[in-house]
């Protein structure tokens, strides 16, 4: 009698059980979290100094959901999602773009360089420290001025140009003349002035005066000023 072959014949493909493969809910947790979408639809909002209730009139939305969206409580479709877009006239893809690293960088004081501002630089007007390699982005210059005392040394006088310039004073008393009016600005004082003024700045007294100058080339209020965005229509 013959021996019965008794090896197993292949499963055809087709019959074979597919393998099953099941997403961590975790690890999308983890996608949704790092995309931040409350915070930057909240971010856009503030921005536009928009309320929740404008927002959700502009989007067909209700109020109650865009907070609990922004607080992350709930997630937004990608319907919705749209709809946001539009009012802020972004892309989708903003939603998913990665954040921006933090950043990080100190400037110390001997690799500063000290530059006579003025016609003479014998006689400057004052001296300036720039920490604008800081900051090569944005609209933002700040710098640490010496203001020298004397009538030998002149006035500083700003170029007039649209913006905002803030003033603290580290030591000695700086002379501010405004539009013929003068202000004695000591130790600790803060002055927060429009770029397109009429301005001139000096040293009072015997003593140098040191001053710390922040330059914004764009007035806050502009960058606040909530634009018109073309209404959204709620779908049915």
């Amino acid at each position: 009698m013959a021996a019965q072959n008794t090896t197993p014949m292949p499963t055809p493909a087709s019959l074979e059980t597919p393998p099953t493969f099941s997403v961590d809910p975790n690890a999308a947790e983890g996608l949704l979290s790092a995309a931040q979408l409350g915070q930057r639809i909240k971010r856009l909002r503030l921005k536009r100094s928009m309320g929740l209730v404008e927002l959700g009139k502009q989007t067909g939305l209700s109020a109650s959901f865009l907070s609990q969206l922004e607080t992350g409580r709930v997630v937004p479709t990608l319907r919705n999602l749209a709809r946001i877009s539009l009012v802020f006239g972004k892309d989708l893809s903003y939603f998913f773009e990665p954040t921006e690293q933090a950043i990080f960088r100190v400037q110390r004081k001997n690799s500063r360089v000290r530059l006579p501002q003025g016609d003479n630089p014998l006689s400057p007007d004052y001296i300036s420290e720039s920490f604008g390699i800081l900051i090569p982005e944005g609209d933002l210059r700040p710098c640490r001025a010496e203001f020298l005392p004397g009538d030998e040394h002149d006035a500083f006088i700003p170029e007039r140009k649209p913006g905002v310039e803030m003033v603290y004073v580290l030591s000695g008393e700086l002379r501010l003349t405004r539009r013929n009016e003068t202000y004695i600005l000591q130790p600790s004082d803060v002055l927060y002035i429009s770029s397109d003024t009429p301005r001139s700045y000096h040293a009072e007294g015997k003593e140098a005066a040191h001053a710390l100058l922040i330059t914004f080339d764009q007035e806050p209020s502009e960058l606040r000023r909530p634009r018109k965005p073309a209404p959204v229509r709620a779908e049915s």
